[in-house]
This record gives structure tokens, C-alpha cells and sequence, in this order.
């Protein structure tokens, strides 16, 4: 069980790069690319370097965010607890937001696998500025299989604007 009064983190990964080789795919439908194959094994590399694996993770039902946690799922903690949920997929921040205040209270590391603009959005919206590079590449751009690293109040239900700090920004490249 994690203490009350130690900060979350909340992982958000953007999928991996998808295809468009088939236009007449449904968008949930769309698979990676040989690309973003290579950048969630690359995510999964990084993931395994890193002593904070999720409790958690809730992950979008499209096809390239399922294949992208796939391909991390080995880096995974045994005991976590992954969801697919189509709010990931459906909704925008407001509502991935209402999401994350529903979240355990003892889960201490949630990962989103889930897109842009929502990640993105969200991400910027719980963030609060602090000048710092990592939050200006953010803002320019949430590449896909990039991992943004926030640390945020020590309660789900206690997330708004302004409330996390921007840990790290990883990408594939």
C-alpha cells in the first residue's frame, strides 16, 4: 500500500507510430507501422531501465495502443492491473481526467496508453509552467511511443489544472 502523503506518478504514453498503408482500415482498427513497433521496443527498453512500473495502466481498445502495450507488457510488474477502456479512446481530457480521479487510491503509478490530441491536452492542462525544456518540447509536440513522466498530487481525486509537475519527456528517437 502506498503512503497517503507520497506523490503519484502518471505515466501518459502516446502510441506508437501507426499505419496508413490500408486507407479503408477503420481508425480503431489501425495496426503500428514497422516504425512504431520499433519504437514501443525501444519504450520497453526504457521502461526497463526505470525503477517506476504502473500499479495501473489504462489503455485505449484501438489496435496501436493495445500492440504498443503488447510490446511493454514484459517490463510490466506481475501484479499490475491493465484496463482497456474505451473513454481513452473516445473522450477528450475532461473526461480521461474523470477517469483518473475514479482511480484506486492505492495505486501510487498509473500509465494512460492513449492519443493525441487528448494526451497532449491533458498532459499541458495538469502541468504546471516552469520553464523547464522538457514542458516546452511537450507543448510543441507529443510525439507517438513518447512517455511523459508526471508527478502528481498524493490523492487521484486531487488532480486539476496546474496540480503536476513534468518529471521527464521521453521519446523513441
Amino acid at each position: 500500500m502506498t503512503a497517503p502523503d507520497r506523490p503519484r506518478i502518471l505515466q501518459l504514453v502516446r502510441h506508437a507510430k501507426s499505419s496508413w498503408a490500408d486507407p479503408s482500415v477503420a481508425d480503431i482498427d489501425r495496426p503500428l507501422s514497422g516504425r512504431g513497433q520499433r519504437g514501443a521496443e525501444a519504450l520497453a527498453r526504457r521502461l526497463a531501465e526505470t525503477d517506476k512500473r504502473p500499479d495501473v495502466v489504462v489503455c485505449s481498445p484501438a489496435k496501436r495502443a493495445r500492440q504498443t502495450l503488447a510490446t511493454i507488457e514484459g517490463t510490466l510488474s506481475s501484479r499490475v492491473v491493465i484496463r482497456i477502456d474505451p473513454v481513452v479512446y473516445e473522450a477528450g481530457p475532461d473526461e480521461l481526467l474523470g477517469a483518473l480521479w475514479d482511480l484506486e487510491p492505492t495505486a501510487a503509478t498509473v500509465m494512460v496508453i492513449g492519443h493525441n490530441p487528448t494526451l497532449q491536452d491533458l498532459a499541458l492542462r495538469l502541468i504546471a509552467p516552469d520553464g523547464s525544456d522538457a514542458l516546452t518540447r511537450l507543448r510543441a509536440k507529443f510525439p507517438t511511443g513518447a512517455l511523459a513522466t508526471l508527478l502528481v498530487p498524493n490523492r487521484w481525486d486531487l488532480l486539476t489544472t496546474a496540480s503536476a509537475h513534468l518529471q521527464s519527456l521521453w521519446t523513441p528517437r
